[in-house]
């Protein structure tokens, strides 16, 4: 398994948001090479603004280890993170951190002015299946705007 094997497993949550009618954010957790959480945008169908894939997919990872650290394993999310996500994250001790597609308006890097939120520990890798990540959702926010 390969960065792009679990970047298009995140690519098939952004699909399902997508689906649903959410803003097309999908995320996946793997430990030891193996997909562990799976997370995908819910916030208008739960009516939470907290609801980002990141967050669902955290919340199940931490269930499933009984614990609220996570640094050995990795997140794959098809776009870069919000500043709440990232919080979350550098809350977390994730070990890596894999994202595809930047976010100009809404993405961490907006806000920070481009300093890492990050745990310091943390591996972070970027355009991973950038423009897959990317397409998705550039056609989320065309369809909208019909």
């Amino acid at each position: 398994m390969n960065d792009e094997y679990y970047m298009k497993q995140a690519l098939l949550q952004a699909q399902k948001a997508f689906e649903e009618d959410e803003v097309p954010v999908g995320a996946v957790i793997v430990l030891h090479d193996k997909i562990i959480a799976r997370g995908y945008n819910q916030v208008e169908k739960l009516n939470d603004c907290t609801a980002h894939a990141e967050i669902i997919a955290l919340t199940s990872a931490f269930n499933y280890l009984g614990s609220k650290y996570v640094p050995d394993a990795a997140i794959y999310i098809t776009v870069e993170p919000c500043l709440m996500c990232a919080g979350a994250l550098y809350w977390s001790k994730i070990g890596r951190i894999v994202y595809g597609a930047s976010d100009e308006k809404n993405g961490y890097k907006h806000i920070t002015q481009h300093h890492s939120p990050f745990h310091p520990k943390t591996v972070l890798t970027t355009g991973v299946l950038q423009q897959e990540c990317s397409e998705l959702m550039k056609s989320f926010f065309r369809q909208r705007r019909q």
